[in-house]
């Protein structure tokens, strides 16, 4: 068994890479019936980590669902290389700001996720971790993630992400505040109630990503 490793990569720091990283994550685990998924953080910050124990302390280990480590430099491809021989979905939230922490994940990533805001800055930065992916052969896929509604803006970085890659995913998420609560609770959107426009999203991106894998 090899499984699929996805890694989450931003060289902007509060993109949302973990939100996103724990969404698809849960995503994945709902996506059929005895589907095994780990979890691999590479950021010193620690956020999935406390993510993953705030899921574990809520339901029990047993109950949380999803196998956990932590890794760092070279030792994030070995480590996200040997979660995959026993999981079906390996999913790696790497740090802001550092090349050298994120090129292994990404190297050994069959996937690379690269959330955005829709702002210009974000737009720049992004470009640092399309050319990252590039340089290692891995296809990556640009998601606009805490989106405003009716928002000008949003209309305008998308036509200059034309410019950057074709690979942006149709599935925007919202900036909506029900993301941040089910963090909080070690959980996510698909797992809580009142929470269906943003439930709706989570899904319809990862079929995306479904779609993205298979090509």
């Amino acid at each position: 068994m090899t499984g699929t490793i996805i890694t989450i990569a931003q060289q902007k720091g509060g993109s949302g890479k973990t939100t996103l990283t724990a969404h698809m994550a849960a995503a994945a685990l709902l996506s059929k019936a005895g589907a095994s998924v780990a979890l691999l953080d590479i950021d010193p910050q620690g956020s999935l980590g406390e993510w993953f124990e705030a899921r574990e302390n809520r339901l029990g280990e047993e109950a949380a669902g999803f196998s956990f480590r932590t890794a760092s430099g070279w030792g994030a491809r070995r480590e996200a290389r040997a979660m995959a021989r026993d999981h079906d979905f390996v999913f790696a939230d790497t740090p802001p700001k550092s090349d050298r922490e994120a090129q292994p994940a990404i190297e050994a990533a069959n996937l690379v996720l690269i959330p955005m805001q829709p702002s210009p800055v974000d737009l720049w930065a992004t470009q640092l971790s399309l050319d990252l992916a590039e340089k290692e052969g891995v296809p990556a896929l640009v998601i606009l993630n805490r989106v405003p509604p009716r928002a000008k803006l949003t209309g305008e970085i998308l036509e200059a992400l034309k410019d950057h890659t074709p690979s942006v995913a149709k599935t925007m998420l919202g900036n909506r505040t029900a993301y941040a609560a089910a963090m909080g609770k070690g959980s996510s959107v698909l797992e809580e109630a009142g929470n269906k426009l943003a439930a709706e999203e989570v899904q319809a991106l990862f079929k995306e990503i479904q779609a993205a894998l298979k090509r």
